[in-house]
């Protein structure tokens, strides 16, 4: 995933990985809606308790 801002193109992807990640995570938490990527990364954001450049981090190690 080349670009963070746009989560739709490998999103069912990302899920996976971050579901895998972060058990805080729950399926239902990342729903993606077009045009709502910033409420979606708000929601990953507080129920992991890291920053939006932290996730991207851990994502691109992956």
């Amino acid at each position: 995933m080349s670009d963070y801002s746009d989560l739709k193109g490998n999103w069912e992807e990302t899920r996976t990985k971050l579901v895998k990640l972060f058990v805080s995570l729950a399926e239902e938490d990342l729903t993606y809606t077009d045009g709502n990527q910033e409420e979606l990364w708000a929601k990953i954001q507080f129920k992991v308790g890291k920053t939006k450049s932290e996730i991207q981090y851990i994502l691109s190690g992956l």
